[in-house]
């Protein structure tokens, strides 16, 4: 007899680090143009606009969207079976844990929210087109400022978190040292991503 819940986890899992996390690391390298100024970033939209739209289209939906939605979908069905205890134990472990979780939360709002507004309303919509300009004015605001920092932040751990858990998931980090390592190892990671957010999120404000 097949166990789906085995194999729907390991895909939900595959589906996080692999795809959603390229697609974290490209948003976050794109956006990191912006500290080169309105030219480079506008130039790295431009190079990314000459993609033929039926390709552009097919990637976004395969790679972007259908993705998102089945971790997300799946991801909110294993939060809501999970128990969290850092109240309890108090332990690093288990606070990863938890923030895992709401992180997860936070996320699924914060898409809804962004993609909403800035991929579909703007620019599917009203066909206004994606720049450094359309996202100064947005992020002008110093709460969606804040926002969309937290949001940055959040996807960042729930991705270098989900390194640790998915090198465990699938066997490659199995004694509690080469996990340990491999912990350090993706919350180096988190701190390097995150520090590049607040550098270019910083340039907004300048």
């Amino acid at each position: 007899m097949i166990n789906t819940t085995f194999y729907l986890r390991r895909l939900h899992s595959l589906c996080g680090l692999v795809l959603l996390g390229g697609v974290l690391i490209e948003h976050l390298l794109t956006n990191a143009t912006a500290l080169g100024g309105p030219e480079v970033f506008n130039a790295g939209l431009e190079a990314m606009e000459q993609i033929p739209k039926p390709i552009f289209l097919a990637i976004e939906v395969c790679l972007y969207a259908v993705p998102i939605l089945f971790h997300a979908i799946y991801g909110v069905y294993i939060a809501l079976q999970a128990k969290n205890n850092q109240g309890n134990y108090g332990y690093n472990k288990n606070w990863k844990f938890t923030l895992q979780r709401w992180t997860a939360w936070y996320l699924v709002a914060f898409l809804i929210w962004h993609v909403g507004y800035l991929r579909i309303f703007l620019k599917g919509i009203n066909g206004v087109p994606i720049s450094y300009e359309l996202v100064l004015s947005v992020v002008s605001n110093p709460i969606v400022w804040v926002l969309y920092v937290v949001g940055m932040f959040a996807a960042i751990f729930h991705f270098c978190n989900g390194i640790t858990t998915f090198c465990m998931t699938w066997g490659i980090a199995k004694g509690p040292r080469s996990q340990s390592v491999v912990d350090k190892m993706a919350m180096g990671l988190c701190a390097a991503m995150c520090l590049v957010t607040l550098a270019f999120m910083g340039s907004y404000l300048a």
